[in-house]
């Protein structure tokens, strides 16, 4: 199908570029020695996830338990969820366990307890990462208040759980000012995880894994030879966050929204058919930032982006842009296409992804754990 028959609004994948963004970070992973389990969060496609094995990922990383059902149902055999699971899902947990090699994250002692406790009435043994505050200050224990060595022992000796090692996700480094930074919040982060395995292991607690995920970091946490583990998400497709905070460039953008321009009020002012229900109403971050919510380029895929155009408003169903000259050529009926400020967000709010070759329309894939939250 050529792409002028495919209706909008539409995620489009250009193969050739997601592709290669999947290549280079495997390749930059396996020169490094440490393994590679990206986040499919981003993507949530089986399709995707496939190729991301196939390039060698180790497995793959979930944000849910209905993320890991999905992909396990689909023969994905090694799940890690970088999540603090609640207890309640015990009866899933435990299918899963029969499915596929599962692991889950743990900050809390009672909650740890207890997942043991539920283990040790199965007759099960479940591994368990501990998750790091590494200056994100979501999820973690933080090793600046607490014994990180000692909390460790006290997780490795509950025998319904096996202690594989820790666990943290540099969020922060998403509101650097500068790749400077968020090169010092990677060897931060590293240096806080080996400090803390090595204070464990003098203790007699065996530390095997040591786990960082984050696209922005990704690149300066394979200079951390420590570490063990890479777990970037947003790097299959990357968006105009990635490429405000230096991690990428627009050629590198993978995901675009396939959109018509539906009406022209006034010279300066275009309306397009994607509001928040396909981009979201997500902001890019990064100190240079572009305006809006979303970069517009034009329907040949060349990444030309036109600068003039700002998306400046979202309702559910439109996207309000603002011609900064009042001289587009665009008018109603034109297509063209929007790379988004968040991709990962984008791709929850689709049923299918498109997959693209130049202008011609190859297949479409479903996004298969859309709407897994739980």
């Amino acid at each position: 199908m050529d792409l002028l028959d495919l209706g909008t609004p539409a995620i489009l994948i250009d193969q050739s570029i997601v592709r290669a963004n999947i290549t280079a970070m495997q390749d930059m992973a396996t020169s490094a020695g440490i393994q590679l389990r990206p986040h499919i969060k981003t993507h949530k496609s089986v399709t995707v996830g496939q190729w991301q094995l196939d390039a060698g990922a180790v497995g793959i990383t979930v944000a849910k338990v209905g993320e890991a059902e999905v992909f396990a149902s689909h023969g994905f055999t090694d799940i890690r969820i970088a999540y603090p699971v609640s207890t309640l899902t015990v009866q899933r947990v435990l299918k899963l366990m029969g499915k596929t090699n599962l692991s889950i994250v743990v900050d809390n002692e009672t909650v740890a307890t207890r997942w043991s406790d539920l283990m040790l009435a199965s007759k099960r043994q479940l591994d368990v990462l501990v998750k790091v505050d590494v200056g994100f200050h979501r999820c973690g224990i933080d090793p600046t208040k607490t014994d990180a060595a000692s909390f460790l022992g006290r997780i490795a000796a509950l025998p319904g759980l096996r202690l594989q090692g820790l666990l943290s996700h540099a969020g922060h480094s998403y509101e650097s000012e500068s790749r400077q930074e968020i090169a010092k919040i990677a060897k931060e982060e590293a240096r806080t995880l080996g400090q803390i395995a090595e204070d464990a292991e003098n203790m007699g607690t065996k530390i095997h894994e040591l786990s960082v995920g984050a696209t922005p970091t990704a690149q300066f946490s394979l200079l951390e030879r420590v570490l063990t583990e890479l777990r970037p998400g947003n790097y299959v497709f990357y968006d105009l966050t990635q490429v405000a905070l230096g991690a990428a460039n627009i050629a590198q953008c993978g995901l675009s929204i396939w959109t018509t321009v539906i009406s022209q009020p006034e010279q300066n002012r275009l309306v397009l058919d994607a509001g928040s229900k396909t981009l979201s109403s997500d902001r890019a971050r990064g100190k240079h930032a572009r305006p809006g919510f979303g970069a517009i380029s034009s329907a040949s895929m060349e990444n030309n982006i036109d600068n003039s155009l700002i998306v400046e408003r979202l309702s559910e169903e439109h996207a309000v842009v603002s011609v900064i000259d009042g001289k587009s050529n665009l008018a109603p009926g034109d297509r063209v296409r929007l790379i988004p400020n968040h991709a990962c967000v984008a791709v929850n709010l689709a049923d299918k992804l498109h997959l693209i070759d130049g202008t011609t329309v190859v297949s479409s894939i479903a996004v298969e754990g859309r709407g897994e939250n739980t």
